[in-house]
């Protein structure tokens, strides 16, 4: 863990950990044990208006308008089917739309998409909706808003054009500006802001500069990601070696964390900071440890206790496309099965538990922890002491230290098991 720049866990497993899942398990059968009362939606949108440098999402760039039209139809069969699959008791808690870029579509698409997500995970849920500074205009945030959106998150990455372009984005800041103006004019609850730190180019000037733009807009929630160059990226592809970029990296981080603590955020993660009197909107309780996930779309990922699947998991352009295409084809019949995905036997749900815990801010709940396993997460995980003697986990090992928090992206990637590692190392990234 020399380095603090590792890699990102947004999930674990991660999906290059995934396998095929034979015979196809029926999703009536993997959702009948589960609790079904506060579920998490989430709908894949795997288009964008470009494909950034630094983007390994699932997604295409510009495609065909009939493969648009083709998609919301099959979304809607497997809406259908998914739904028809889950008790007719079953309800949501909290719902997400992204991508990709959701606001692609047109605001006649975003409407039919609004009927689709309607009816499949119900309406008056808390809904968060990614978007981007060319597709954030007021016929399309009229949209979101009419159908109850409460937060919105767009990437602007840096408020100066010429780091934008050195991270493979280009963008104009005029169209940053009025995509922020529109935004603001919605009335959605909530606006996120995405930057990146650790382009080349960019000085502590020059970051401080996005910060300060960034206030001047009061986002309720800004989220900073550390600029990672991954294979089969347009960065990836033409990348160099910097043998003091996670120096730099870091000093951006801990910059940011000032400027922000400064301005009344209080920060709940190595990325996400909210505002200190930013508006809470919440629905029915959910906690991503224990409850489960519905997700639709080819790129969308869901899990249960036991078992998280999705589609096949792809980077690279030309992949990318074939995915797509596979699952335009697919008979409705398809979507009542999980093909892909990874069992969790007992100490994986542990696992998970503690990783998605403990690299938040608020750190793992021991009680809660023991409430749910019948056993302490410091004995089923000794090696948490390492990060005591590092100064990374406070002694009660249950919370990040300050330091630990800047050393997620080296935590997270320690943690992960031996067999999830040479699952991911064995998959062929495509």
């Amino acid at each position: 863990m020399t380095s603090p720049y590792q890699g990102y866990l947004y999930a674990y497993p991660h999906k290059t950990a995934y396998r095929k899942l034979e015979p196809r398990p029926l999703l009536s059968d993997v959702w009948g044990a589960e609790r079904q009362d506060a579920l998490f939606g989430y709908v894949h949108l795997p288009f964008c208006e470009m494909r950034c440098g630094f983007c390994n999402l699932f997604t295409r760039a510009n495609p065909p308008e009939e493969q648009v039209r083709a998609y919301l139809t099959q979304l809607r069969r497997q809406a259908h089917e998914v739904r028809s699959s889950l008790s007719p008791e079953a309800s949501f808690s909290q719902l997400a739309i992204g991508g990709g870029t959701p606001t692609y579509l047109t605001a006649a698409e975003l409407t039919s998409l609004f009927e689709i997500v309607s009816s499949a995970f119900g309406d008056s849920l808390p809904l968060s909706v990614e978007t981007s500074p060319a597709t954030a205009t007021p016929d399309r945030l009229a949209v979101l808003a009419a159908h109850g959106t409460t937060r919105i998150s767009m990437g602007v990455q840096s408020f100066l054009d010429s780091e934008a372009r050195a991270a493979g984005r280009p963008q104009r800041l005029t169209e940053v500006h009025a995509a922020l103006e529109a935004i603001r004019d919605s009335r959605i609850p909530v606006l996120n802001v995405d930057l990146i730190y650790g382009i080349d180019g960019q000085t502590a000037q020059t970051w401080q500069h996005s910060l300060d733009e960034a206030l001047r807009w009061r986002p309720e929630e800004l989220y900073l990601y550390p600029l990672y160059v991954r294979p089969l990226t347009g960065l990836g592809r033409r990348a160099a070696t910097r043998d003091d970029w996670d120096r730099d990296r870091l000093a951006l981080y801990r910059q940011a964390v000032a400027v922000l603590t400064d301005a009344g955020y209080v920060q709940q993660s190595m990325r996400q900071f909210r505002r200190a009197d930013a508006p809470v909107v919440e629905g029915p309780d959910y906690c991503c440890q224990d409850d489960g996930m519905i997700g639709l779309g080819c790129g969308a990922r869901s899990y249960t206790t036991s078992l998280h699947y999705s589609f096949d998991y792809a980077v690279a352009v030309s992949e990318v496309r074939a995915v797509i295409d596979d699952y335009l084809s697919r008979p409705a019949g398809d979507f009542r099965y999980a093909e892909i995905g990874f069992r969790l036997d007992e100490i994986e749900q542990r696992r998970r538990w503690l990783l998605k815990s403990l690299l938040r801010a608020d750190g793992v709940d021991s009680a809660a922890y023991q409430a749910r396993f019948g056993t302490r997460h410091d004995e089923d995980f000794p090696q948490l002491s390492t990060l005591v003697d590092q100064g990374w986990l406070d002694s009660s090992r249950t919370v990040l230290t300050a330091e630990g928090l800047a050393y997620s992206d080296a935590i997270g990637p320690w943690l992960v098991s031996g067999p999830v590692r040479e699952a991911m190392r064995a998959y062929v990234v495509r």
